[in-house]
């Protein structure tokens, strides 16, 4: 998953490390160690920042709060933090089918550690995920020179450069290449689905629930249901588009760029046979003016497609987002019809656990007892309150496989238990 030169760049981090006789490996060292690539280097030079600038402050950080090692023998660990930018690098690779991770892409999983020092200094230099993200999605710098704004024809956006399907990603197609497993309950949530999409007109789910209990595995779930013709006759050449909202926003430097990209992908859409359009986190795009400010006003498009039944949409959102923006807009709010996704019962979140256990073990070469999938269910909405079911559930049982994986002595599976 990784490419050669991450995987070697990593090794030989943690061998630098271990003569260097540091217990830890940080976030730090990660963004430190790929400032030395290449394409980092050359989008660093796009922003007109000086890397040796960033690297200077990163050793500073860094002399000031390793860790040394007291057992020589124990090795060498990378934090949490570590981990969850490597993972969710690799987890952002597959969804978007995109080949292998590269350091530029680690460099984009850097910034969802707000708490980091790796992102304070980045901030400090004035960068921004988005900014790498039109990086990779154009080949050219979002900043300009003053001189490059006057050069006003060279300026506007090259729309024939960019397809809708760049902003659009086949979730089943995604079924076919095993990159989305089969849902695991919920059978309520889906069949409720289901029936709104066979709707006339106004069929239009929205999925209403908070952020970690499996909205868009729900949407996700469905793709693989008409991928295993699953699904009622009506539905059953239907294919579910889900819209990549940081590919439309990215590069949109003047009004209108991104509600010409968004009208192209409904055009496109409605040119299709079956298409089902999955937007995530709806409330992103929609409602200017919501309690949570700036986003874009784009219901305007929505409403006169959605009306019609020219294309089957499902939305996702919270309760907040749900509160301040559709019951203020009802003429989108009738548009859509509510499904409300609630946390999982201790039951329902252990028979999900259960069905997707397999997936965590022969990623992490361990066996997961019965108990110890009762104890992260526990053990989890005792101590972590601000989130949900069964969200924090799998994330025990991941950094358990992962921490046990990483001190492994042996190829053989371990067994993890409730003490784990």
């Amino acid at each position: 998953m990784f490419s050669k030169d991450l995987e070697l760049s990593i090794a030989s981090l943690f061998d630098k490390a271990h003569e260097a006789n540091i217990q830890y490996i940080t976030v730090e060292h990660l963004l430190l160690m790929i400032l030395s690539d290449f394409e980092v280097k050359e989008f660093f030079k796009s922003q007109d920042i000086q890397i040796e600038s960033l690297k200077q402050s990163l050793n500073d950080h860094l002399k000031n709060n390793v860790v040394a090692k007291i057992d020589q023998q124990k090795p060498v660990q990378p934090t949490l933090g570590f981990q969850r930018v490597l993972q969710r690098a690799v987890f952002h690779i597959q969804s978007s089918g995109k080949g292998v991770v590269k350091p530029i892409n680690i460099l984009v999983a850097i910034f969802s550690e707000k708490e980091s020092h790796s992102v304070f200094l980045l901030n400090k230099f004035k960068l921004s995920r988005l900014d790498v993200v039109t990086y990779l999605s154009h080949g050219k710098p979002s900043k300009k020179s003053e001189n490059d704004k006057d050069n006003t024809n060279e300026d506007l956006p090259n729309e024939s450069s960019s397809s809708e399907n760049d902003f659009l990603i086949n979730l089943n197609q995604l079924v076919s290449e095993n990159k989305i497993d089969k849902i695991i309950g919920r059978k309520k949530e889906i069949e409720r689905l289901v029936q709104i999409l066979s709707r006339r007109n106004k069929n239009n789910p929205l999925l209403v629930g908070e952020s970690g209990v499996g909205k868009t595995a729900i949407a996700e779930g469905l793709a693989y249901l008409i991928s295993n013709k699953n699904v009622p006759s009506i539905m059953e050449n239907s294919v579910v588009y889900s819209l990549d909202i940081a590919a439309l926003i990215a590069g949109t430097k003047y009004r209108g760029d991104f509600e010409k990209r968004l009208k192209s992908v409904l055009s496109f859409l409605s040119k299709e046979e079956n298409p089902i359009l999955f937007i995530d986190e709806i409330h992103t795009i929609i409602g200017a003016g919501s309690a949570s400010g700036g986003s874009l006003d784009v219901s305007n498009l929505l409403k006169p497609a959605l009306g019609k039944g020219q294309i089957r949409c499902i939305g996702s959102t919270t309760f907040q987002e749900y509160r301040g923006i559709f019951n203020q807009n009802q003429a989108l709010s009738r548009r859509f019809q509510k499904i409300d996704v609630i946390e999982p019962s201790f039951d329902e979140c252990e028979e999900i656990l259960i069905g997707i256990k397999d997936i965590y073990e022969d990623y992490h070469n361990v066996k997961y007892s019965a108990e110890a999938i009762k104890s992260s269910i526990e053990l989890s909405s005792k101590y972590i309150n601000d989130r949900f079911l069964p969200d924090k559930a799998i994330d025990v049982i991941d950094e358990t496989g992962a921490l046990l994986n990483i001190n492994r002595k042996n190829t053989k599976a371990i067994k993890v238990t409730k003490k784990d």
